[in-house]
């Protein structure tokens, strides 16, 4: 099965330099389960032909705003609803879950109340989920029809299902704390509130949920429901991980 990736940034070189681009992040995220995977740079003016170039797709993260005047946000918008109108899944990841709200009718904007950096909790549908995430902005209005799958704190709108076969989520399952950390000490010290870095540094090696997330991405990709409760954290959690904390202590 060929997962198209839809590459709409590039990682810090501090990142690449360990961890890879975006893209390879990705494909070790979901490593096991039979897919093969074509990467098109968008933010590059590197498009596929059409939603028929692959047979499910997958947006990343970027350091840019869906908002803002690129020219390549556009077409990715276009061709992101096309995607949605065949019913083929889609997955949109950060950036990628903000702009497939925005094609989809939603609004996004940079959030008054600041960063989200860092591992974080959110509730799935009832279940307590851990999470590294690196954004201000978010998704304050999801697209009409839409069901909000998870939430924290200061991020109502953590995961959404657009529909069947698309599912988009706000923080990053494919940052593991190497990313994260270095993220922290590269890209955050005059952006990022000092404080919060420093809580953000004092949870790196906490359980985070990544293979629950990879499990729930590789089923929609596959072609499973997107609002599919899922698998049990019991099972799937990296690690013991400290007692479960406040969402999105």
């Amino acid at each position: 099965m060929l997962i198209g990736i839809l590459q709409t940034g590039h990682a810090p070189r501090s990142v690449t330099e360990k961890s890879g681009d975006y893209p390879a992040m990705f494909e070790r995220l979901l490593e096991g389960h039979g897919f093969s995977f074509c990467t098109f740079p968008v933010c590059d003016g590197v498009f596929p032909d059409g939603p028929e170039a692959a047979d499910a797709w997958l947006i990343t993260g970027s350091r840019h705003g869906v908002y803002e005047a690129h020219s390549w946000i556009p077409p990715l918008e276009a061709l992101i609803r096309r995607i949605h109108a065949s019913d083929m899944p889609l997955v949109g990841i950060c950036f990628g879950h903000q702009i497939i709200a925005q094609a989809l009718g939603g609004k996004v904007e940079k959030f008054a109340g600041g960063w989200s950096v860092g591992r974080r909790a959110y509730d799935w549908q009832g279940q307590s989920v851990f999470l590294n995430a690196w954004h201000q902005d978010q998704v304050v209005r999801p697209p009409d029809g839409a069901r909000t799958l998870a939430s924290g704190a200061i991020c109502a709108h953590a995961a959404l299902a657009c529909g069947p076969h698309t599912l988009t989520i706000q923080p990053h399952p494919e940052f593991d704390d190497t990313v994260t950390g270095t993220l922290i000490e590269t890209r955050g010290p005059g952006v990022v509130p000092a404080p919060l870095l420093d809580a953000a540094s004092a949870d790196l090696g906490h359980a985070l949920d990544r293979a629950l997330l990879a499990e729930r991405i590789a089923d929609v990709l596959k072609g499973h429901p997107a609002d599919a409760p899922l698998p049990r954290a019991s099972s799937l959690q990296h690690g013991p991980g400290p007692a479960m904390r406040p969402v999105d202590a």
